[in-house]
């Protein structure tokens, strides 16, 4: 959401994705101190990209549920990303059984 401007378009800046990053776990902090219930979708590759969230549910008693979301429709990128980085992105993926 952070890349979303007001009129509902989808403008990624790879230089800003710390910030957006950051921006991310302080919104869920936020409403998990409101006990809202909370969907975080992101493009998480690696265990360490999530441990944050996993710290944040550890420290205000929520329950995780972790879904793997696969291409298997042949379904269309949506937000233009280069074909050379979802390769690179495939190839990092990492799921902890």
């Amino acid at each position: 959401m952070y890349f979303v401007d007001r009129d509902g378009n989808y403008n990624f800046k790879p230089s800003q994705i710390k910030e957006a990053h950051a921006w991310c776990q302080e919104e869920v902090e936020f409403l998990m101190k409101y006990e809202h219930k909370i969907v975080v979708s992101n493009t998480f590759t690696q265990e360490w990209e999530m441990q944050p969230y996993f710290d944040l549910a550890e420290k205000y008693g929520y329950r995780v549920y972790c879904l793997i979301v696969e291409n298997r429709h042949g379904g269309v990128n949506e937000h233009g990303v280069p074909e050379e980085k979802l390769v690179q992105m495939k190839n990092r993926f990492e799921v902890k059984l």
